[in-house]
């Protein structure tokens, strides 16, 4: 990437002291002028390039980062996700609830990582007072229960006192799924409204597939509220970053009624595009407004996405429907994206051949892809996998067979010079007993940061 180098503007010499004629000294005068309105020009374009404000924000879409100091960071990111799952296992109580963050966050912090990755929304829902959605049943342990106090304003707090950044991690379409049913949903969630308030024109705000419930992609409203509850967290709090993760649309097949989802909306359209196309252009519609919602209220804020892995779900015209390939060939969608790269490098195929998502060949395909436009590359790992019987069509799981694969995984990102850091999922691995010996090889290169 292009760096803006400070240029010398001294050496100028001293004349002699003696009586200046009236045009020498216009002269030199409209010299100084030209001299310090090029100072503030240029201050000024510094500060943009280096993100105190966003030229996205203010309609122009081609922005070059560089430099460590974009995201507030101080060289490599080292993140960790903190998911829904761990908000169920806190005390809901407050002050219990605020030792709990605090020992969570100096672990973080004695583990070598800067950020923390953590769930404000993850089945329609808040972790905070929202306008947009009820409170969180992994915050308060009933949805649309409070519990009290603010959980995400002390986890803020917690985070800042110990030098991590925060990210604010969404879920946007996601309304039921794992540990959350519909019966749990609370009457006060925008998808009941919608259903029981008597207008039929609305229903399809919310579908339901494969017996899990999502708002609708392809609907206006649901878009106007995602981004609307984006920018509610980024004008009540002080994030440093808007993150998704791999959770777009689940899968579907257009010949069946029962799993065709959203194609009614498709049909009415009207578009010439195929059905797969559409979809892709309502998720990056919604991306993309994210986008310049993050930069209108807060440009120096980070707004990035974590898909899944591989290409070839990614690129599926069956499901997900995350148009990666124009996220980051064109800019106006993400400041940065964060694989989940969760295999190893032996992983093989059914056939026993060697997959194309094994990591080294799953890294260079990413790595090119990003080469095109200006977004990051954070690699997100799997931190939950280091000692597990992880299927992988080896005789012995390589995730057994050796206790380096986390550590050997950052070397290789470092090794290119495209990888700006690194995000685990989750934090409770790093507690396991079986990730034990794959985190002693892992935090030195944490720690040290050696590149």
């Amino acid at each position: 990437m292009e760096q803006l180098l400070g240029k010398d503007t001294g050496g100028i010499l001293r004349m002699k002291k003696k009586k200046k004629p009236v045009r020498w000294l216009f002269c030199r005068f409209l010299f100084c002028l030209v001299l310090l309105t090029g100072f503030f020009c240029g201050s000024r374009l510094a500060e943009k390039w280096n993100g105190s404000e966003s030229l996205a924000a203010e309609g122009v879409d081609s922005i070059v980062r560089s430099g460590p100091g974009y995201f507030g960071e101080d060289g490599e990111l080292h993140g960790v996700w903190i998911s829904y799952l761990t908000w169920n296992s806190l005390p809901k109580e407050e002050q219990a609830f605020q030792a709990a963050v605090d020992q969570m966050f100096d672990h973080c912090k004695s583990w070598g990582m800067n950020a923390v990755f953590v769930h404000v929304r993850s089945h329609g829902d808040a972790m905070y007072p929202s306008d947009y959605a009820p409170w969180s049943k992994f915050a308060s342990g009933i949805q649309g229960k409070s519990p009290g106090y603010d959980p995400l304003s002390y986890m803020i707090q917690s985070a800042r006192a110990r030098g991590l950044k925060f990210h604010a991690w969404f879920n946007p379409y996601r309304i039921t799924g794992y540990q959350m049913t519909w019966d749990e949903v609370s009457a006060d969630s925008p998808a009941k409204k919608w259903l029981t308030d008597g207008d039929t024109s609305n229903d399809r705000n919310v579908l339901q597939q494969d017996g899990s419930w999502y708002y609708n992609p392809s609907s206006e409203a649901v878009k106007q509220m995602v981004v609307g509850c984006v920018t509610e967290v980024l004008k009540k709090y002080d994030v440093d970053g808007i993150h998704f993760d791999d959770y777009f649309y689940p899968g579907v097949d257009d010949s069946l009624e029962s799993r065709w989802f959203d194609y009614p909306e498709y049909q009415k359209s009207g578009s010439t595009k195929t059905a797969a196309q559409w979809r892709r252009d309502q998720v990056s519609d919604l991306v993309a407004r994210v986008y310049r919602a993050v930069k209108a209220e807060k440009p120096s804020v980070a707004f990035g996405i974590s898909p899944q892995g591989y290409f070839g779900n990614l690129r599926s015209d069956t499901k997900l429907f995350t148009d990666i390939d124009r996220w980051l060939t064109q800019d106006g969608y993400v400041d940065y994206i964060m694989p989940q790269l969760y295999w190893g490098f032996e992983a093989k195929t059914s056939d026993g051949k060697k997959a194309a998502f094994a990591f080294q060949e799953n890294l260079n395909a990413w790595t090119s892809l990003v080469k095109k436009g200006h977004a990051r590359l954070y690699l997100g790992l799997a931190m939950y996998r280091a000692g597990t019987d992880v299927k992988d069509y080896n005789e012995v799981s390589e995730w057994l067979t050796y206790e380096d694969i986390i550590s050997r995984q950052v070397l290789a990102g470092r090794s290119g010079g495209v990888v700006s850091g690194y995000c685990f999922y989750s934090y409770e691995s790093f507690l396991e007993p079986a990730a034990q010996k794959e985190k002693t090889h892992l935090l030195p290169l944490l720690k040290n940061n050696d590149r």
